[in-house]
Formats: structure tokens, C-alpha cells, sequence
């Protein structure tokens, strides 16, 4: 039986190797973007490790599988907690020391 081997395509094989332009203006931006929504099924180039309770993760598992069974959403967990951000991070935004984000920090 042959064994087919999986190659990087030509974009991975090709990608740029140095630092683009948007990491010069990164460097010299006082204010951070705000993201306006989930960056949803793209590259990221950036990544942060988060450590969750067993409790936190398996309600990050049951909002997986229930948004699979009810809505047909077949979402991975990185997609699910980008989303997640994105609420709290707009909502912090619009309300500031009022957000739900701001109340539970502060409560802690």
C-alpha cells in the first residue's frame, strides 16, 4: 500500500521571513487596535497559553458541543474564546467601569 506523505502548500513553503510593515507601525503606535469582532478561521500570528480550572474548560467544551447540536456551528475552542473577547473587549469599550469585564475584575 503506497503512503501518501502531506506537504506544506506553497503559501507556508513561501511566506515571508522577515517582519512585514505592520510590525514597524506596531512599534510606533501609542494605542493598540480594538478589535471590532473575532478574527473567526484565519492565520494568527500571535499566540497566548491561558491555563483553565477543569470546571472552566469543560464549560468551554459543553459551549462547544452546544453550539454544534443546536445551531449546526462547528466551532473549534480557539474560535469559541476569540469570540468570547471580542463580546467582552467591545463591551468594556462601550461601558467602561460599567462593562460585565470590569465588574467581575473587580469583584475578584
Amino acid at each position: 500500500m503506497p503512503r501518501r506523505v502531506n506537504l506544506p502548500g506553497a503559501d507556508e513553503l513561501f511566506r515571508a521571513t522577515v517582519p512585514g510593515p505592520h510590525a514597524h507601525a506596531a512599534a510606533t503606535d501609542p494605542a493598540p487596535p480594538q478589535p471590532e469582532g473575532a478574527s473567526g478561521r484565519i492565520k494568527h500570528d500571535e499566540k497566548m497559553t491561558v491555563y483553565l480550572t477543569y470546571d472552566e474548560l469543560l464549560a468551554l467544551e459543553q459551549a462547544r458541543l452546544k453550539l454544534r447540536g443546536e445551531l449546526g456551528r462547528n466551532v473549534d475552542r480557539g474560535r469559541l474564546v476569540r469570540a468570547a473577547l471580542a463580546i467582552a473587549l467591545r463591551d468594556l469599550e462601550a461601558h467602561g467601569t460599567d462593562s460585565e469585564l470590569a465588574r467581575r475584575l473587580s469583584a475578584s
